[in-house]
């Protein structure tokens, strides 16, 4: 059997000193516990049972652990406090920073001692040692001191190694320059194949000796558009489609790999495969493509390092000694797919001793590029997550099997075919079949602008496994042609097929789950969204478009973020809008930018607004102010954009609540004017401005645009406000009623009109109409003001548009229009803002602005329809917060877990007037109340 590029698949114990309105002392289940009344309701709180473990545990570096290819000068560290004693606090730590194992074994920081520092500060703790220097491996430890001033025992050991750091951009009187990273800092050159053929499938290989003694290999490399690395034939890394995808003119992300247990003492091999990615993209005929462009030929850079016990140290970095060949893709694009002919595989090209005489020189390729960062700069890497097998199978013509899987996922299949050499099994993925068994592309861009598939041709007549290297797809069934080597001759045989569901590796951040399966199902369709787009970039179909566009990451960030741990993967996404940001302040619609659409495509303000919004939303979440204070002077120059553009103050283009539901049309929003949601959005920027200039401290800067924001409310009012009428705002939409009431437009004797013009809308039509603009205020605004069970019914409802009736219809992940049109990807979580809801308001676990990062932790659960019960936890940067809650009985019971080192305040929901905060210190808590 031979085989081409298979995956790898593969203090002493104290009690709380919490306070309430009165406490009455109770012994239950042998340990001392406090019940307390508040004065609101009767409400009991139970204290867990007590014990002295204090740890510090989680180590992070640059929000990762033990990471590779660390190239910021001053990493931040993290770590976390677990104990199971309630009320327990940081009150000082220390961290160790060594140059070897050894020495942090023996307490030697002889790197970084920070000695004892009063605080309880746990995250982003930047590094204050000696200088780092490149591809140097990290040691580091941590302590701490508990409330009762007592040292724990030192953190497990972690470790960072250093990526190649040095010579990068500045910027001088004189306007940007740029140092020779590549020959100061790396010693090495961007190469690519000879001749001006352009290879599909650039192969680079060289040949070296590993001396005895090797103590460590260490390699810092990328290639564009995507690259593999192999040493002595062997893949490096479980990652696939690297490096993330970046504006490449800006910037190029590399890897940095551990590579020792791949070499061996005497001649060894590394070589290099390439693929085109987003680099350059064609469009041939039959193939499809969202666009076509290029930014030139696929190339690579290496900078091995040897460490030997002896000290000594060698390098091997890519040159002209190189040689290069073209592989066996011959056609491969980001969006039709990718043709692996295995009978062009030279044998042993990837190991030592193969001939490769005839192979020419690589070149130096010196064209304009970006600046190569590092993992600081960096999102998770892609990777296989999981794999899935057939659930069912016919064949609806001879020569051909359908696949289906049971789940739409961004998958590559992983593929076993025995037959003839020559034969060739055709893959062409669908989300939708029609009912001759052939593949709908209709929410895939359309038949008529061509296909993507797969293709495989045998290079023997044994059995073959394979799996592709440089194309993914989001799909559901795999529709297979089987074609001979020559006409009339034997077919293939698919002996396995394997769908390798491949997205970000971004940690798994919630859990949730309640009485009604209903609802499961629906966190379950809209969280298969998130996961198919969650790549380097967060698309918003992993099919058609395959781009970052823009106003998904701001409006349904909170609910990645309470499932996902997508910290480093927003960071990166906002260093992609200031890359993509042009000098007079525009934001385009998407980024990376790497097609330019026209006009509002291109412009929309409810799109640009995440580059205000999601780093605001990142503070929140995780109290880490770096965009803040990296972006803010950009941030602000982006809102000056928008001010230029606003004629009598209003913003006139914008594209408005996309996806809005009008059953008989589809696509660009139907009930809302733009001149609403673009300027109800320009007003919630100049808002969230000033709440990022009092973060940062700039109380002038804070009161100038709290003043914008009142102007614009003065416009927004005097322009689109028509009281007395039916439409009240704009054009009378749901949507035009719901922003004002979530923003604070709308004056407040309005209120009660604008939410009864919403329900009379809805009542008489049986369904929300709010499109991928409107929906999270939809949530915000119902759940504001109390209509929980209405907000039940409308996501249950599977009768009429909405998450239900994609259920009803058998979908497996979230679709880009609320009927599931056929027109429109299957797969797209925009309209995925449920999960904010389920996390934030039937869990009731919230983040409070005033101590950010779930420092400080409002739980405020409100029950809905009929739902029993509902837990959920939520993994902050400081430890889980749990909630469970229950339903019986005319009595609520609630049992909360907070994190040590933090505190919170429990609001018990109550059917009349507005229920009181119990402040509550860490640690496990149970409360009773009627319902």
């Amino acid at each position: 059997m031979s085989e081409h590029h298979t995956p790898p698949c593969g203090h002493p114990s104290q009690e709380g000193i919490m306070e309430a309105a009165r406490w009455i002392p109770s012994r239950k289940r042998g340990g001392a516990k406090r019940r307390g009344v508040w004065a609101v309701c009767a409400a009991l709180l139970l204290t867990a049972p007590l014990s002295a473990a204090y740890e510090v545990a989680a180590l992070k570096c640059e929000l990762a652990v033990n990471p590779l290819g660390v190239d910021a000068a001053q990493p931040r560290l993290s770590w976390q406090i677990a104990s199971d004693e309630n009320g327990q606090r940081q009150r000082a730590w220390q961290v160790l920073v060594a140059s070897s194992a050894e020495a942090l074994a023996s307490d030697q920081g002889d790197l970084w001692d920070s000695g004892k520092v009063e605080g309880d500060r746990t995250t982003f703790v930047s590094y204050a040692g000696k200088a780092l220097v490149s591809s140097q491996q990290v040691h580091w430890k941590v302590r701490s001191w508990d409330r009762a001033d007592q040292p724990s025992a030192w953190s497990a050991p972690a470790m960072w190694t250093m990526g190649l750091v040095g010579a990068m951009p500045r910027t001088t009187d004189d306007g940007p320059q740029t140092t020779d990273q590549v020959a100061t800092v790396w010693g090495a050159k961007w190469i690519t194949a000879a001749g001006e053929a352009r290879l599909e499938n650039t192969l680079l290989r060289r040949e070296f000796v590993v001396k005895p003694g090797l103590r460590r290999a260490l390699a810092h490399v990328t290639g564009l558009g995507h690259y593999e690395l192999f040493l002595n034939g062997a893949k490096a890394g479980r990652d696939v489609l690297s490096p993330g995808w970046t504006d490449y003119r800006d910037t190029i992300l590399y890897d940095t790999k551990d590579v020792t247990e791949f070499l061996y003492e005497g001649p060894n091999a590394v070589g290099l495969a390439l693929g085109n990615g987003m680099l350059h993209v064609v469009r041939p005929e039959g193939r499809f493509a969202k666009f076509v462009g290029s930014m030139g030929p696929q190339r690579a850079i290496l900078h091995l390092r040897l460490e030997y016990a002896d000290g000594t140290v060698e390098t091997l970095v890519t040159d002209e000694g190189w040689k290069t060949h073209a592989g066996p893709i011959t056609f491969s694009s980001i969006f039709g797919g990718e043709d692996f002919d295995a009978r062009l595989v030279p044998p042993g090209w990837k190991r030592s001793g193969f001939d490769d005489s005839a192979w020419p020189a690589a070149v130096e390729f010196t064209g304009e590029q970006g600046v190569l960062r590092g993992l600081s700069f960096a999102a998770e890497p892609v990777a296989p997550i999981e794999t899935r097998v057939v659930k069912a199978s016919r064949r609806p013509a001879p020569g051909v099997v359908l696949y289906d899987f049971g789940q739409n996922a961004s998958f590559m299949p992983r593929l076993r075919v025995s037959g003839p050499a020559g034969s060739v099994v055709k893959l062409t993925a669908g989300e939708v079949v029609n009912a001759d068994g052939t593949i709908n592309r209709g929410t895939m861009g359309g038949a008529h602008r061509g296909s993507a598939w797969w293709q495989y041709t045998k290079s023997t007549d044994l059995d073959e496994i394979w799996f592709p290297q440089f194309y993914y797809l989001g799909s559901r069934y795999l529709y297979t042609e089987l074609i001979p080597a020559v006409a009339g001759g034997e077919l293939p045989t698919v002996d396995s097929v394997e769908m390798v569901i491949v997205h970000s590796t971004a940690a798994p951040a919630g859990q949730f789950a309640t009485s009604d399966p209903l609802l499961n199902r629906i966190r379950d369709l809209v969280r298969w969204a998130q996961r198919s787009n969650m790549v380097s970039i967060l698309t918003d179909c992993p099919h058609r478009e395959k781009l970052g566009w823009l106003e998904q990451n701001h409006l349904c960030g909170p609910a990645l973020r309470y499932e996902w741990d997508v910290t480093r993967l927003f960071a990166k996404n906002v260093r992609d809008m200031a890359e993509a940001q042009e000098p007079d302040g525009l934001l385009p619609n998407i980024a990376p930018e790497y097609v330019t659409f026209k006009n509002t495509f291109r412009t929309a303000a409810e799109w640009g607004a995440s580059f205000i919004q999601v780093p605001w939303q990142q503070y929140l979440f995780t109290g880490d102010d770096s965009l803040l204070r990296e972006h803010y002077e950009a941030m602000k120059r982006y809102f000056a954009h928008l001010e230029s553009r606003a004629a009598g103050g209003l913003l006139q283009d914008g594209l408005g609540d996309w996806y809005d539901v009008i059953l008989e049309k589809t696509g660009r929003p139907n009930l809302t004017p733009p001149a609403v949601t673009a300027t109800a959005f320009l007003y919630e920027n100049a808002r969230t401005l000033a709440k990022i200039a009092t973060a940062l401290g700039l109380a002038d800067e804070a009161a100038d645009f709290t003043g914008k924001a009142a102007e614009i409310r003065d416009v927004f009012n005097r322009e689109l406000f028509k009281p007395g009428t039916p439409e009240l705002y704009g054009s009378g939409s749901q949507t035009a009623q719901l922003l004002p009431l979530a923003f604070g437009l709308a004056e407040p004797a309005d209120r009660a009109a604008l939410l009864a013009a919403v329900f009379k809308d809805m009542d008489a039509r049986g369904h929300a109409t709010t499109g991928a603009v409107g929906t999270r205020y939809l949530f915000r605004v119902l759940t504001d003001e109390g209509h929980m069970d209405r907000l039940f019914r409308l996501i249950t409802n599977p009768d009429m548009p909405g998450y239900a009736l994609q259920v009803k219809q058998g979908l497996t992940s979230l679709a880009e229009s609320w009927p599931a049109y056929l027109g429109a990807s299957h797969n797209h979580f925009f309209l995925g803002q449920v999960t904010e809801w389920f996390y934030h308001d039937l869990a009731g676990i919230q983040p409070d602005e005033k101590a950010p990062g779930f420092k400080h932790v409002i739980i405020r659960p409100q029950p809905a329809g009929d739902l029993s019960w509902v837990e959920a936890t939520h993994q902050s940067v400081h430890g889980p917060i749990k909630v469970r809650w229950d339903r019986a009985d005319g009595k609520f019971k609630l049992k909360v877990t907070i994190p040590a080192n933090t505190t919170a305040t429990v609001y018990l929901p109550v059917k009349e007037g507005s229920p009181v905060g119990q402040p509550v210190e860490s640690g496990t808590h149970e409360f009773e109340t009627a319902w």
